[in-house]
């Protein structure tokens, strides 16, 4: 027998939740399979068998917090071939122990539609979708009709004290689990409305932890500026097909971004530290930090060295870790670290944000919605194309004049981008 175990996923990663598993007992495993999945705090790892088996037991069940070294999981060829051959007297050979004709969560019966979490409860209850009263509603299949259904079908099997529905503040155990965060069986207000109960993913949690966490550890204020777009919208429009066809990769807003922020950090080096203890630590590299929204919620990749790279390898960095982000294929190393964040709101149509710092960095940069607007230059109104930049940073050890004029610096490159070729 061997076991399944939790391995060690990075330094600053102590627990992980158990995710979907991928595999059941009595599954035949080859090495190298994904046979569960964990989700941390940062990124979700699969973990794989490191030997040819069949999944015996499953020891830790999907929704429980693990730590390093603990075993998930066991596997055993013989123990799994004796389960098969030699069923208990109490198993049926009947054709639930076979997937052959059950729908699958990808494959819903025909004519049925449901939700993932429906469709798995339906499995996990052995019910024919088919069979679930829809109450007009044209073949879907509802999470509150399979509450009924199953209240229904479960009735002659109770007494009457059993046959009590459950008090509201007592919700049913029994879990859906969709393709990222997990649900509770359907519960209803005092009026008889439904809702659902979600258990929050570690993901989640971790960012709400850190949002707190960020809000009371530093002293936080966002300065506001404006910047003049004009230039850069030029300079992308002149460049951008011969930019694409040479590079292979579209000249976006980032690198322009990334460019301005590290010149003004190197002119303002109390943006790019931490505090540590009773001291402030300056960093003399630029690891720039890219927030990317994903299914899980926010993840902040870094851009190593950022100040080392040219425009074009700007643009594959950023757009290389946001593939790998939304494809759920970080790693650990992609995420330690940073030194300064930028954010884009304005992918959503924020006109105005006040971003939350990403601690322990001291400064994050928030960027927002192109809008076009009218303006007064040298004593006409014209009409620009304007946006709004947000630098939120920790007090403790960034002076507001600084921040102030930190942005400025921001706002005097992106507005004459030639300048971002001579600050190198």
């Amino acid at each position: 027998m061997t076991q399944i175990t939790v391995p060690e996923v990075g330094e600053s990663v102590t627990e992980a939740t158990v995710g979907e598993w991928l595999k059941k007992p009595g599954d035949p495993i080859k090495a190298g399979d994904p046979v569960v999945e964990l989700e941390t705090d940062k990124v979700n790892l699969e973990i794989t068998a490191n030997e040819d088996g069949t999944l015996q037991e499953i020891l830790k069940q999907t929704g429980e917090t693990v730590t390093v070294g603990d075993v998930l999981a066991t596997m055993g060829e013989e123990a799994a071939q004796n389960s098969q051959k030699n069923p208990t007297a109490t198993e049926s050979p009947s054709p639930a122990e076979s997937d052959e004709g059950q729908p699958t969560e990808s494959e819903p019966p025909e004519g049925i539609r449901a939700t993932p979490s429906v469709r798995r409860l339906a499995d996990q209850e052995g019910i024919n979708l088919h069979d679930v009263p829809t109450q007009g509603n044209r073949g879907r299949v509802r999470a509150t009709d399979m509450k009924s259904y199953l209240q229904q079908s479960h009735s002659g099997e109770k007494t009457a004290a059993q046959m009590a529905p459950p008090p509201l503040s007592q919700p049913t155990p029994a879990i859906l689990e969709t393709s990222r965060e997990s649900v509770e069986m359907p519960i209803e207000d005092s009026s008889g409305r439904p809702m659902e109960r979600i258990r929050m993913s570690r993901r989640r949690l971790t960012i709400a932890n850190r949002l707190v966490s960020a809000q009371h550890t530093a002293a936080m204020l966002t300065t506001f500026n404006e910047i003049d777009m004009t230039k850069i919208l030029d300079i992308r429009q002149r460049r951008r097909d011969n930019f694409e066809k040479r590079h292979n990769i579209r000249l976006g807003f980032m690198s322009f971004f990334t460019k301005a922020s590290v010149a003004a950090l190197k002119a303002f080096p109390r943006l790019n530290a931490e505090i540590q203890g009773e001291e402030m630590i300056l960093k003399h590299y630029y690891d720039i930090g890219v927030a990317v929204s994903t299914e899980n919620g926010l993840v902040v990749p870094v851009v190593r060295n950022a100040d080392s790279l040219n425009f074009a390898e700007l643009e594959k960095a950023v757009a290389e870790l946001a593939i790998k982000a939304r494809d759920n294929k970080l790693s650990i190393t992609d995420l330690q670290g940073g030194t300064f964040t930028i954010t884009n709101g304005g992918i959503f149509g924020s006109l105005l944000s006040t971003p939350i710092l990403n601690t322990p960095q001291a400064a994050i940069l928030g960027m927002h919605k192109i809008e076009e607007r009218p303006i007064a230059i040298k004593g006409e109104v014209v009409i620009r194309p304007m946006m709004y930049l947000a630098l939120s940073y920790d007090h403790r050890i960034v002076d507001g004049s600084e921040a102030v004029r930190f942005l400025v610096r921001i706002k005097e490159l992106l507005e004459d981008p030639e300048t971002l070729l001579l600050e190198g």
